[in-house]
Formats: C-alpha cells, structure tokens, sequence
C-alpha cells in the first residue's frame, strides 16, 4: 500500500521515475549474457567471414584473436575480453553486427536443406531402377545412358569400398539441374571425356 507520507520524508516523484528509468540488475545481465553469446557466435564463424562483418577494428582484432587461441583458459578469457569490447558497440551496429550474422543462419539453412534433398535423390537413384525412369522423364535432356552408367559405378565403389568418383559425379549432375541449367547431359559427357582422358594418360 502507498505511504502517503512518503513524499515528506525529502523524495520527489522526479526522484523516483529516474530510479525506475533504470534498467533492473537483471535486465542488464540479460543484455550481457545476449552480448556475451553475440561475441561466442561471431568467434565461431569462418575467419574470412569475421573480417568482412561491419564493426570497429578492436572489436574485430579480439574476435580474431580469441579464434586462433587453443588453451582453454586463455580463450576463456579473451572470450570474456570479446564479451567487454561488445558491451562498448552501440546499438546500430549491434544491430548491423546481428543482421549479418542472421542472413548467413538463412543462407546456411537454406544450403543444407537443398544439399539434403540432393543427397536423398542420388540415393533413391541407387537403391531404385524406377527412379532413373522417373528423373529422366522430369528432364528428358538428361542422357540417360550415362547417368545409368554412373549409377553402376557408384553401386561398385560402395561394394568395393572404392573412392566415390562417380557417387560425387552424381550429386554435381543432380545439383545442376536443381539449379536449371539444361547442360547436364553436356556435363555427364564431359564427366565422360575427362574419365578417358584420365585412362588414357594412365
């Protein structure tokens, strides 16, 4: 309940909006944590892509440095040094620092769903005949001859426990066409020329 003499005892309601302006002690370590794991998740990532993500160059530097640190509590505290340079950036470029990091998850996402449904088709064509019949009647430019070819082959690379040449072959061909280029027949038959080259300088 409201002390009504609260306001003789020398505070002023100005006083007391100010104090409650103040972030709580625990949103402020809500917005360290969140800092701290912006940091961890920028030293995760590719160098060359660390170098390339809009920030200050001290920012960047302890980045860098904290990547090529092997020791465990050495990068324990150049990870906690990462965390104090973040907690300096203001809030457009954390903004600017998050929305790259964001487009690269989408891209990534994006990538792996596509190699995985890749994967799963080259699959199907090795464990089922029907699924050549039902590729090639989707793309009828597909030289079906050939890609029956590496099919075999790749079936005898798993049995014989060979190098996956043609098991990679099939996934390159598969890849262009989920990216609409009709020349995959060209590419089987220039996959084609480049294994007689290969023989032939054997």
């Amino acid at each position: 309940m409201p002390n009504p003499n609260r306001g003789s005892c020398g505070f002023q309601s100005s006083e007391f909006e100010q104090e409650y302006d103040r972030p709580s002690k625990s949103q402020l370590k809500r917005d360290m944590t969140a800092l701290q794991k912006l940091g961890e998740d920028l030293v995760d990532e590719p160098r060359d892509r660390v170098k390339r993500v809009p920030m200050p160059e001290d920012v960047r530097d302890a980045i860098l440095a904290c990547q090529q640190i092997k020791d465990h509590e050495g990068r324990r505290r150049q990870m906690q040094y990462v965390g104090k340079k973040m907690r300096t950036l203001n809030e457009e470029e954390l903004a600017a620092i998050q929305r790259t990091l964001d487009s690269w998850k989408g891209l990534s996402k994006a990538d792996t769903a596509a190699m995985h449904a890749l994967e799963k088709r080259r699959d199907k064509l090795l464990a089922h005949d029907a699924a050549l019949t039902e590729l090639v009647g989707q793309h009828p430019e597909l030289d079906a001859q050939q890609l029956r070819t590496l099919i075999r082959n790749a079936r005898k690379e798993q049995a014989e426990n060979k190098p996956p040449k043609a098991y990679r072959e099939i996934f390159q061909l598969l890849k262009q066409l989920q990216a609409g280029h009709p020349s995959a027949k060209a590419s089987a038959q220039d996959n084609d020329e480049a294994e007689q080259d290969d023989a032939a300088e054997d």
